[in-house]
């Protein structure tokens, strides 16, 4: 039986489409949809089980994973299988959920599941724009309690024009690359990087994204009900007491009201709330509490967060009792580690970041296989979230998304700061020691003043900073946040990272809570970030003021220098040879690359000592060495023949010539010794290919006063050339018949 297929067709604008489709495939999923654009296809399934799970969260799992087969390739390495997501696959997996979770009930908790492939790949379409497309598009077609559609979209700039969901090869001319979340009413997600762009410059993309946003969110709204829209399941609420909410807004209130005022430290703060909550309980039975703890401790909890977000719009006080525009205490420290290649310490308040820097060769970069993208990075950055920076003991099972997420968030930051001719392949760590607040940014400051520690020559330092928003509908009240704390994080309406120089922002990461936030707002957070952004740079800037000049002494030195390809094969030798030999002798490392659009070997030379380093460059120069036509070079007597002498050129040990006896003086030389011995030093005058031998001609007689009186001999005719040349192949025979006779007597 033919499948009936639904579709819906949204322009993109300068002849590019986006199809949903629906009734062809995977349909035992509660939903599913297939987006197009291009040869690009993503599958989305949704499922959610009927059952309430017995948790109090919503256990949602968005999966993105992109098919090798998608792109006609295999995948690396020894299984031929595709195995964990890799970080870009993640990257877009945390897009995503952050923009699906707040809009299911808060009281759903069924096991969920979104699961997004790439099933096909176009060059020309990035596929990661496309995927909260597909999710939301799926949910719809579900019966999901499910608040409204949403959708993201990629925005770039060109010479002023927004370009929504650009090619990646629009992206390298861009001034910006920012995904953008949202429903048709509210932004809900940003997040990107850009080329030090405005405050005002970032809104405006926001708001061009959201206008292709609205047109996607209406297209899923038709998709939907020419489907046939399902009526919405119907699932066990959570239980609910009004009188009991009541009664413990009353009892918890005043008090936490108080705690929070007294702007105490995160550890005296916790304590005191915790003891708030205990006499809480204790005031009941304990039949009340075996019935009834989870709602006192979520009552509790509900109260506790009006009565801080109160007192920050009321007072304008905050947890630790600062101002909303106050940043906590900093120190930085640099070259804090002596072995590494560079090391700074960001403190800020009860953060803590310590970020170390590594210099390699491009045999270092990270290498990127995915089937949308194949590429390597040569600036990237780790980041380490141990439970202990927050006081805690839990298992730790390799790294976490959000340690993918918040290390990509850093390295967005900076790397748009690394000069196009830093010749090293650059990593930077950052370990979280301490966390009460954003580390992410913490690990911007730290790895901004460890990379100027380190040496790289950094265009610009860069600082980031956290912010917050607690905002009243009802009385119009709002108050921005300048570097939040844990809590005020879970607290707020919104909460947004921005990193930048001192002339603009090269990085966000934005969640929006609450809906329909004005860009008035918006602008007045980000110029409130900007202050404070500039603040935390004073304090770099104090610590270091600008790049060393140079690397550590123990650090590696890099030299890079290109060759003609066709002297790679000679500094590679036989099997490696003369390379490993190089490296061996010298203590370096060597790296050849060939560049295909210069067609030239790029020679990458990484030592920590330079008399190593100067070896490698003196071999590199002896194995290409080619002497110009008149120019005087300074030689070296290495052999003495009957004939002549082989000279070595000073500049280029290792590459021979002979000064043919002919060429030592102005007068008959009988005996080559008469005239040069070994290890003479002397110059000569280079003159290009003889005609007649096809061998190269030096003369040292060419750059000696010629005699008075000298008459030059007349030229030889052929005839008698080539008589002589008979008799000196005939000499040369003779020669041989003793070499014979030698061997003979030799054997005897």
């Amino acid at each position: 039986m033919i499948p009936k297929v639904f579709r819906e067709v949204i322009d993109l604008g300068d002849g590019r489409e986006i199809t949903l489709e629906t009734g062809k495939l995977a349909k035992q999923a509660h939903g599913s949809v297939v987006v197009q654009s291009g040869n690009c296809m993503l599958l989305c399934t949704v499922v959610s089980n009927y059952k309430q799970s017995d948790v109090d969260f919503l256990p949602l799992t968005v999966d993105y994973r992109e098919k090798f087969a998608a792109s006609g390739r295999y995948p690396g390495g020894f299984f031929k299988r595709e195995a964990r997501p890799s970080d870009g696959e993640v990257l877009t997996m945390r897009l995503v959920d952050r923009v699906l979770r707040p809009l299911f009930p808060k009281d759903y908790h069924s096991e969920t599941q979104v699961m997004i492939q790439l099933m096909s790949h176009d060059d020309e379409v990035m596929p990661d724009a496309m995927a909260g497309l597909a999710a939301s598009a799926a949910i719809q077609l579900s019966d999901f309690p499910f608040e409204c559609p949403i959708s993201e979209v990629r925005v770039g700039r060109i010479n002023g024009e927004f370009i929504i969901n650009p090619s990646r090869a629009q992206l390298e001319e861009s001034d910006l690359d920012m995904v953008i979340g949202a429903s048709a009413d509210s932004v809900m997600m940003v997040e990107g990087e850009m080329k030090e762009i405005s405050e005002e410059e970032m809104t405006e993309a926001i708001k061009a994204a959201h206008e292709a946003i609205k047109v996607q969110c209406a297209a899923q709204v038709r998709l939907a009900e020419a489907f046939g829209k399902k009526e919405v399941r119907e699932y066990e609420a959570e239980r609910a007491d009004e009188a009991l909410e009541k009664k413990i807004h009353d009892m918890a209130y005043d008090k936490v009201y108080a705690v929070a005022k007294a702007g105490s430290s995160k550890h005296e703060r916790s304590a005191a709330f915790s003891e708030i909550k205990e006499e809480i309980v204790a005031s009941f039975s304990e039949e009340e509490v075996e019935d009834y703890g989870d709602l006192i401790s979520k009552y509790y909890y509900k109260a506790e967060k009006e009565a801080v977000r109160d007192l920050t719009l009321n007072e304008g006080l905050r947890l630790d009792g600062r101002k909303t525009t106050e940043i906590r205490p900093i120190w930085c420290e640099v070259d804090y580690l002596p072995s590494t290649h560079g090391s700074a310490i960001f403190t800020r308040g009860e953060t803590q970041a310590l970020a170390t820097v590594t210099l390699g060769t491009s045999r270092e970069a990270n290498q990127i296989d995915m089937p949308s993208f194949e590429g390597e990075e040569t600036f990237y950055l780790h980041y380490n979230f141990p439970p202990f920076s927050t006081g805690e003991a839990r298992p730790i099972r390799g790294t976490s998304r959000r340690e993918v997420g918040h290390g990509n968030l850093a390295q967005r930051a900076l790397k748009g700061m690394i000069p196009k001719d830093c010749p090293y392949t650059v990593r930077v760590v950052s370990e979280v020691l301490e966390s009460n607040g954003s580390s992410s940014m913490a690990t911007v400051c730290s790895g901004t003043m460890a990379l100027m520690d380190a040496g790289v020559q950094l265009i610009k330092p860069v600082s980031g900073i956290a912010m917050g928003l607690i905002s009243d509908a009802k009385s119009g009240k709002y108050a921005v946040l300048s570097d939040i704390l844990g809590d005020e994080d879970h607290l707020g309406d919104m909460d947004f990272k921005v990193t930048g120089t001192a002339d603009g922002i090269t990085a966000c990461q934005m969640d929006i809570k609450v809906k329909g936030l004005s860009y008035e707002i918006l602008v007045n957070a980000l110029k409130q970030a900007r202050d404070g952004r500039l603040h935390i740079l004073g304090k770099l800037t104090e610590t270091i003021a600008a790049p060393n000049a140079d690397v550590k002494a123990h650090a590696p030195k890099m030299v890079t220098v290109t060759i003609p390809n066709e002297y790679i094969g000679a500094l590679i030798g036989p099997g490696g040879k003369v390379i490993q030999e190089l490296q061996k002798t010298t203590k370096t490392t060597i790296v050849i690359n060939e560049d295909p659009v210069t067609e030239e070997g790029i020679v990458e030379i990484l030592g920590t000592n330079q008399e190593g380093i100067d070896a490698v460059l003196a071999k590199i120069d002896s194995l290409t060495f080619k002497p110009e036509v008149g120019s005087v070079y300074e030689v070296k007597v290495i052999k003495i023949l009957d004939f002549g002498a082989v000279v070595e050129y000073m500049d280029a040990p290792g590459n021979e010539v002979l000064l043919h006896v002919s060429e030592l003086d102005w007068k008959r030389t009988e005996n080559v010794t008469d005239v040069v011995n070994m290890g003479d030093v002397f110059d000569v005058k280079y003159f290009g290919v003889d005609p007649r031998t096809k061998k190269d001609k030096v003369s040292r007689k060419a750059l000696l006063p010629k005699p008075e009186g000298y008459v030059e001999r007349p030229p030889r005719d052929d005839k008698r050339s080539g008589g002589r040349d008979n008799r000196s192949g005939g000499r040369d025979n003779r020669g041989g018949d003793r070499d014979n006779r030698n061997r003979d007597r030799r054997r005897d």
